[in-house]
């Protein structure tokens, strides 16, 4: 019995298993070409995925991960202007929210509708930046536009929603108070 070449013929590989995809091992170059074609039976058919066509790879996409992204047209006020604004808001809302829970909601209601808006608009913009994120128009064509259309209306309507309860109810202020002694 020899190291290197082992005594056992590829028929006791092939009933213990041990053969390559369940063929045999084979010391011919002939039987080793014609054992490394591909079998008609090892296609996929089409009613074995369930009605949908087959494509190694995955669905196509246009273009190839060797494109080069397309430039953008620079915007002065999508840029760093529009990143110094999500600063300045996100700063603001700690003075904001804390000038708010000083003073009652009812004396100051324009500190109130400030607090409230500039909750709204830094929500809307982080809840923007998930969707930019994460449902990219390329992969997702449809599902995005619809999400965004959902969260400006959303948005809108929590604008809405706060106008009213800033001036027809307590407003966001005082009903914080009142859920904190409750």
């Amino acid at each position: 019995m020899s190291l290197i070449r082992p005594t056992a013929s590829s028929s006791t590989f092939r009933a213990l298993g041990l053969g390559l995809g369940g063929r045999g091992l084979h010391t011919s170059r002939a039987l080793a070409i014609r054992a490394s074609t591909p079998r008609r039976d090892a296609t996929v058919a089409a009613d074995e995925t369930g009605g949908f066509k087959y494509i190694p790879g995955g669905p196509i996409l246009k273009g190839t991960v060797n494109d080069a992204t397309p430039q953008i047209e620079a915007s002065r006020s999508h840029g760093s202007y529009h990143w110094a604004f999500e600063r300045v808001l996100s700063a603001a809302l700690v003075p904001v929210t804390v000038g708010a829970a000083v003073s009652t909601g009812s004396a100051y209601p324009i500190l109130d509708g400030i607090l409230a808006v500039s909750l709204i608009v830094h929500s809307h913009i982080g809840f923007d930046s998930c969707r930019v994120d994460y449902l990219h128009p390329r992969k997702f064509p449809v599902i995005g536009p619809i999400v965004s259309w959902v969260l400006k209306i959303a948005t809108g309507l929590s604008v809405w929603g706060v106008y009213e309860f800033n001036t027809n109810d307590v407003g966001l202020t005082e009903l914080v108070r009142r859920l904190w002694k409750a």
